[in-house]
C-alpha cells in the first residue's frame, strides 16, 4: 500500500513536470515568434528605399534667423531618424514666398524625386492683403503640378490663420482656404502650423512673427502628428 500511494505520486509529479515543460517551451516559441516579428518589421523598414519627403514653403518652412539644422523640417528629420523610418527630408523653403511666387518656381523643384509633398504657402499672402480667391488659385495650381508629375505621391497641406489686424471677414475666409483645399484633393491637413506658438512671445523671435529655434520644435511636432502616420502607411508599419 505504501509503495502504490508512492508510485501514483511519482507519476503524478512526472506529469506536472512534463505539463510544466511544455508550457514553458510554448510561452518561449510565442516569445520567440513575437519578438522575430517585431525583428522582421524592423528589417523591412530598413530594407526599403529611401523616400522623399519635400517641404515647399515660405520662410517658416527655410527656418528663417535659426541655423539650418534647427529648422521645422530638420527637427521633424530628427523624429525620422529616430523612428527609423526610410524617409529623407528636403527643404525647399524659400524666405518671403508667396503662393503666386511658389507656383512659379514649382516647376523646377519637382525636377527631383518627391513621394510626400508637404505644402506650406499663404502666410505672406495674408499678411499682404492678397485677395483669398487667388491664394487658393496658386495653391491649387501648385497641387494639380504636383498630381501630375507624382501621381502616386502622398501629399500634406500646412493651414495658416491670420492676426485679428488683418480683420474678422479676410481672417475667416483666408483660413477656410486650407481645409477646402486639403478635402477637395484628399491631403492630410494641418489644421493650423503655428499653433502653440503663434503670438507666443517667447516662442518667437525679435520680430515676433518667425519661430525661434524652441518655437520651431513645437512647429515639427504640430506637421509630425499628421506626417508619420502618412510615413507609416507608405511603408506598411
Amino acid at each position: 500500500m505504501f509503495y502504490s500511494l508512492n508510485k501514483g505520486f511519482v507519476f503524478g509529479a512526472l506529469f506536472l513536470f512534463l505539463i510544466g515543460v511544455l508550457s514553458c517551451s510554448e510561452g518561449a516559441k510565442n516569445e520567440t515568434s513575437g519578438s522575430g516579428e517585431l525583428a522582421k518589421e524592423k528589417t523591412d523598414a530598413v530594407n526599403q528605399p529611401v523616400r522623399t519627403i519635400l517641404f515647399f514653403g515660405n520662410s517658416l518652412t527655410a527656418g528663417y534667423g535659426l541655423d539650418p539644422t534647427e529648422s521645422f523640417p530638420s527637427v521633424i528629420q530628427q523624429k525620422i531618424d529616430s523612428a527609423k523610418l526610410p524617409f529623407k527630408s528636403v527643404n525647399a523653403g524659400v524666405s518671403g514666398e508667396t503662393s503666386a511666387g511658389g507656383n512659379g518656381r514649382i516647376d523646377w523643384i519637382l525636377k527631383q524625386p518627391v513621394d510626400v509633398f508637404v505644402l506650406e504657402l499663404g502666410a505672406n499672402d495674408g499678411l499682404r492683403g492678397i485677395p483669398v480667391a487667388e491664394t487658393k488659385r496658386n495653391l491649387q495650381a501648385i497641387i494639380d503640378k504636383v498630381r501630375k508629375k507624382y501621381p502616386n505621391a502622398q501629399l500634406v497641406l500646412a493651414g495658416m490663420q491670420m492676426p485679428p489686424s488683418m480683420g474678422q471677414e479676410y481672417g475667416l475666409q483666408f483660413r477656410s482656404i486650407f481645409p477646402e483645399l486639403a478635402k477637395k484633393n484628399d491631403m492630410a491637413l494641418v489644421p493650423f502650423l503655428l499653433e502653440r506658438v503663434g503670438g507666443v512671445r517667447e516662442l518667437n523671435q525679435p520680430d515676433g512673427i518667425h519661430p525661434s529655434s524652441t518655437g520651431a520644435k513645437i512647429l515639427a511636432e504640430n506637421v509630425w502628428i499628421v506626417l508619420e502616420p502618412v510615413l507609416r502607411k507608405m511603408i506598411n508599419i
